[in-house]
């Protein structure tokens, strides 16, 4: 996934786009054993993250003022739960009895290859779990990734869990249960997997009426989907509400109120946004002229260019590419 493919149509897949794009890192922190009672406070930190329950249950709480905390979301031997929430949460086991509440950091996790897993708690009853997480290596992320709830939940056995969703979950559990050689890096893509089949599910909710926020949720719609696709296919191109709309067989003013509705930004915000998200794509990766670049996303003047990207960035695309270029590399 850090490595985008040669395709010729990788314009098409619009989740492939959005993941190449954030520049995803993953890191799998290990396998938990926890005995009733226990309750473990894991601190802020990370853009996304995931568990997946073995065996045992658990309640999940986000910690956040308002309404995005919500009520404790009760988890079961095979659920996944991907977390978008950027605050602290904790979970606790199902009898919520534990008195103190243990501070967690990824660094107290085992590694994947750690054929010992971390073991806390009292003499009661195991839960066992798998978790992860991803940072993203962008400072803004797509608007469809921060347009995704608090919690992802896929319990076993519901509709939302697909098969190959609930076949990655159980090779992340079978890998962390018995590491071989390779398992930092196999871990660590098993749980990409899990990703994008998280991201499936998500797409497909809107379909099966679990969920009507906007999002991804969009691409199901064969036309603002057709639309979203049109736009990562050649986001050079002189796009309009008008022709956009005309592509899709849908009025203008019907056109924009429903990308709106399902994207959550008008059209040509989401072209903007993606277009300077391109840039900063080839800003990084590549060694174009800040024009040349500015040309491959559809900006003829390289002023207009720089103002947009600055606007969307903070900075402008030299200070960007120079900037992102000191980073230390990330080592796992």
């Amino acid at each position: 996934m850090s490595n985008r493919p040669c395709t010729e149509d990788k314009g098409h897949d619009v989740i492939s786009d959005v993941l190449g794009a954030v520049h995803l890192e993953t890191d799998v922190f290990g396998r938990l054993e926890l005995a009733a009672p226990w309750a473990l406070r894991v601190p802020p930190g990370g853009d996304l993250s995931f568990y997946v329950l073995a065996r045992g249950g658990a309640w999940l709480e986000l910690e956040s003022p308002g309404s995005e905390a919500g009520a404790p979301l009760a988890l079961s031997a095979g659920d996944v739960v991907l977390l978008r929430h950027r605050g602290g949460h904790v979970l606790r086991d199902e009898s919520r009895a534990a008195r103190e509440v243990r501070t967690v950091g990824a660094g107290e996790c085992p590694r994947p290859a750690s054929p010992v897993p971390v073991r806390l708690g009292g003499e009661g009853p195991v839960t066992t779990l798998v978790t992860g997480g991803f940072r993203f290596g962008t400072a803004r992320p797509n608007v469809l990734l921060e347009s995704l709830p608090p919690i992802l939940h896929a319990p076993a056995g519901d509709p939302r869990m697909s098969p190959q969703l609930a076949v990655t979950a159980q090779l992340i559990l079978a890998e962390s249960a018995a590491p071989g050689p390779g398992s930092s890096m196999l871990s660590a893509r098993l749980a990409e997997i899990l990703l994008i089949h998280a991201l499936r599910a998500r797409v497909a909710a809107r379909e099966t009426g679990h969920d009507d926020r906007p999002g991804l949720c969009a691409l199901a719609d064969p036309a603002i989907g057709g639309a979203m696709r049109l736009i990562h296919a050649d986001p050079a191109e002189s796009w309009t509400v008008e022709r956009l709309a005309r592509e899709v067989n849908m009025s203008r003013s019907a056109f924009a109120a429903r990308f709106t509705e399902l994207v959550g930004v008008p059209p040509l915000q989401y072209l903007t946004q993606w277009r300077m998200t391109e840039a900063a794509r080839r800003l990084r990766e590549g060694e174009e002229s800040v024009a040349a670049v500015a040309g491959q996303v559809g900006y003829a003047n390289a002023a207009a260019f720089m103002k947009a990207f600055t606007r969307v960035h903070g900075v402008g695309p030299g200070t960007y590419r120079r900037g992102y270029r000191r980073r230390p590399a990330v080592t796992s």
